[in-house]
């Protein structure tokens, strides 16, 4: 049965303690059809995206008190919404800290306010699993040894317990699942995932990853559900 279309407003939250940039964001998002709320600390960002309930949250990583890494996490405890990190560093390390804690996409400024809104919406077309390959269709499940994943539902297990994953991380590995065996490349899980309009570092996809891994159980060691193959990009495994 498919879901009835959704007629209400796409609602952003953008989380900015630098008014005019948040101001300039909110206008971009006004102007494709988004309503829009501001928040400019930590502590307003969580209470606004508790009562809201977001579709997205630009959110910075600078914040003063809280910052976006922790609100990050907190949103994580109760919102599945998208996650667009901005930060002024570069740092790798803070980008891989950020998409850690559950980020699906980031920007440094200074950025695009049009490129922003380009990735949200490629985002929110989502989901889709895999365009190199057959998508699954509505209720399938995918299984790798004792890895499940329901696309319907979009529910990961393995042995039958649920794994918690973010949107993103669950269309990095339902990507994987639905081409047994075959490796994809990075630029093969961009599209897949976040659509050939994407533009940014291809090195995001290791990062989702990652954090896929560490939520299986899997180790650098011991990869049995997503496989390196290097030189090359990844492949879902068997499960041994």
């Amino acid at each position: 049965m498919t879901a009835a279309p959704r007629t209400d407003p796409l609602r952003a939250l953008v989380v900015d303690d630098e008014p005019a940039l948040a101001a300039v964001v909110t206008g971009y998002l006004e102007r494709e059809g988004f309503e829009v709320e501001v928040a400019h600390d930590g502590s307003d960002a969580l209470d606004r995206a508790r009562t809201r309930d977001p579709d997205v949250v630009v959110l910075d990583l600078g914040l003063p008190g809280t910052d976006g890494i922790e609100v990050c996490r907190r949103l994580r405890t109760f919102s599945d919404c998208y996650v667009v990190m901005l930060t002024a560093r570069a740092d790798e390390v803070d980008t891989l800290v950020g998409l850690s804690v559950g980020a699906d996409d980031y920007l440094t400024k200074p950025f695009s306010p049009r490129e922003l809104v380009a990735r949200i919406r490629a985002m929110l077309r989502r989901p889709r699993v895999s365009t190199s390959g057959p998508t699954p269709t509505p209720g399938v499940v995918l299984v790798a040894g004792d890895l499940t994943l329901d696309v319907a539902a979009r529910e990961a297990r393995v042995s039958g317990a649920l794994v918690h994953l973010t949107r993103t991380e669950f269309d990095v590995l339902a990507a994987l699942a639905s081409r047994p065996g075959a490796v994809m490349s990075r630029a093969a899980l961009i599209e897949a995932v976040w659509g050939s309009g994407w533009v940014g570092d291809e090195h995001l996809v290791d990062v989702h990853v990652l954090h896929v891994r560490q939520k299986l159980g899997d180790t650098a060691e011991r990869q049995r559900y997503v496989r390196t193959v290097r030189g090359v990009g990844y492949r879902i495994g068997d499960g041994t």
